[in-house]
Formats: C-alpha cells, structure tokens, sequence
C-alpha cells in the first residue's frame, strides 16, 4: 500500500479505506458462530493452505484491480503482505471486544485458528477497500503525466491478461461473497431437502444471473470486437464464473466440514446451492469490484 516518497496523508488515508473495505465485507463472518468453531477445530494444515490461498488472491486482485494499476511486481508482494496484517489485526481485535478471544483462559490454539481464519477474508475486503473505496487513484495516475499521455486511448490487453485478470477477480468475488453463507446451516439443510429439479432449476438460475453480469461488463465494455468476438467472450466467461463459482463454493464447503458424513449427491447439491451466491461474486466481481 505504501510506496517510496509517498505522502503520509495519502497512506494514512489508504490505510482507513483498507480497514472500512475490510470490516465491510467480513463483518457477516466475525459474528457468524459456525466461522467461530471452524477456527476452534481447524487443522494447522488446514490454516496453512487457508493463508497460502489468501495470498495468491490478493496477488491476483492487487494485479489486475489494485489502486494502482502499474505498480511493480515487488510492490504487489509488499502490498499483500501489508494486507494480511491489517486482516490479522482487524480480526484479532474485533474478536476480542466480540470476547470471542480472551486472553485468560483460551489456548493460544484456539487464539490463532479463530484470528487466521476471519483475518482471510478480513485481508481480501482491506485489498478491495483501498482500491475502490477511495477516489483519488485516478489523480495519483496522473500525477506527473504530460496532457497527450492523459489522453492516450490504453493499450488493450491480450486475450490471456483479459482471462487472467477475470479469472483472479471471479475467485475473490467468490470467496468473500460465497464464504459468509458457506459455515452456516442453511446450505446443508437446502442441498438435504431440495428435489433434483430445485438443485437443476438453481444451476440455471446461477448460469442466468452471471450471463446478466457478465452480458452488461463485456457486450457494453470499451473493448473493441467485432459482434461475434463479444458473444463469443460472453459465452466463456460465462462459463469460466460458473465454474469458478462452484470451485470457490467447493473449497469453502470442504474447509468448514460440509463434506463429511453425507453423499455425493448432497456434496454437489450444496455447491450447486451455494453456487447461486457465489456466482453473484464471480461474475459481478468483474462488473463492481473491478
């Protein structure tokens, strides 16, 4: 977030965009119980992927949606780092005045698996907080820059980066969006209860609702394709947020236990049910958080 020679009003004002980013959208988690006993229960194996798989979001994110779009590879690095630390620090202390932490009385165990595991999703809000909450990335681009450079139409990025970039914003999305429903109740007891015709009629609904988002972010963008290069680009990536959507609702589901103990059809029942939401992520991650 800071970079050399900055000014300390601009990273101070960095700062606070991260922390509101932050608490905006892990909020739903530091006060859902079942995010609470999967930090109890958690495995350091368990911890170790959840931060490893934070991180590469982050790196994704602050690549291709970061405040400042032509940042260096080392400040990325330094950037996300930064950003796990506010999501520790933000958890730790929301916990402790939740007295979900005490200090007296709890294992260090328990401390760490609680604080890690809603400091993840707290790191992934902080990221997407200071790149959007705050107004003036556009002047700090253009600090510096001559007219003509302002003016210049941007270089259009290679249909890899295109995907590359959809494909880490979809995953964010996802993940913060998809990861406050996946602990609670609710999914299992729908995935139980729901008819085959539910489950198939919700698959529908989620391929609906990301060919919307993804409809209004490609087929209006400024990117200059011919008609069937865009339906084409539609169809993909309307594809690839769904599949991205139920990869994401996969990993959470498996990471909170939903797994166990029941069939394979529940299995794909609840990733399919969480999927709905998750997909609002995924696709939308491109069309509002990017």
């Amino acid at each position: 977030m800071v970079q050399k020679k900055r000014p300390i009003h601009k990273s101070v004002r960095e700062y606070g965009q991260g922390i509101i980013g932050g608490l905006l959208f892990s909020f739903p988690m530091l006060f859902t119980m079942e995010v609470w006993w999967a930090g109890f229960s958690a495995t350091p194996l368990q911890l170790l992927l959840l931060i490893v798989t934070t991180y590469m979001l982050l790196l994704g994110y602050n690549r291709y949606a970061g405040m400042r779009a032509e940042t260096s590879w080392r400040s990325i690095l330094i950037d996300s780092v930064e950003e796990m630390g506010i999501g520790l620090v933000l958890s730790f202390v929301v916990l402790f005045l939740l007295n979900r932490i005490r200090l007296e009385g709890m294992t260090i165990d328990e401390m760490l698996g609680k604080t890690i595991l809603e400091a993840m999703a707290v790191s992934i809000g902080v990221s997407i907080g200071t790149a959007q909450l705050g107004v003036n990335s556009e002047n700090d681009k253009d600090n510096g820059k001559k007219p003509e450079e302002l003016t210049a139409e941007p270089r259009q990025a290679s249909w890899w980066s295109d995907k590359s970039s959809l494909l880490a914003l979809s995953f964010c999305g996802a993940i913060i969006v998809g990861g406050n429903i996946a602990p609670t109740e609710e999914v299992i007891l729908l995935a139980i209860e729901s008819e085959p015709y539910h489950i198939l009629l919700l698959s529908i609904l989620s391929v609906v609702l990301s060919l919307i988002a993804i409809y209004y972010s490609v087929l209006n963008g400024p990117e200059k394709h011919n008609h069937k290069s865009k339906l084409f680009n539609v169809a993909f990536d309307t594809c690839l947020s769904y599949l991205v959507a139920l990869v994401a609702s996969a990993m959470c589901l498996w990471f909170f236990g939903r797994f166990q103990n029941v069939s394979f059809y529940v299995a794909v029942s609840q990733c399919i049910v969480l999927g709905v939401i998750a997909t609002l992520g995924a696709s939308a991650g491109r069309l509002l958080i990017k």
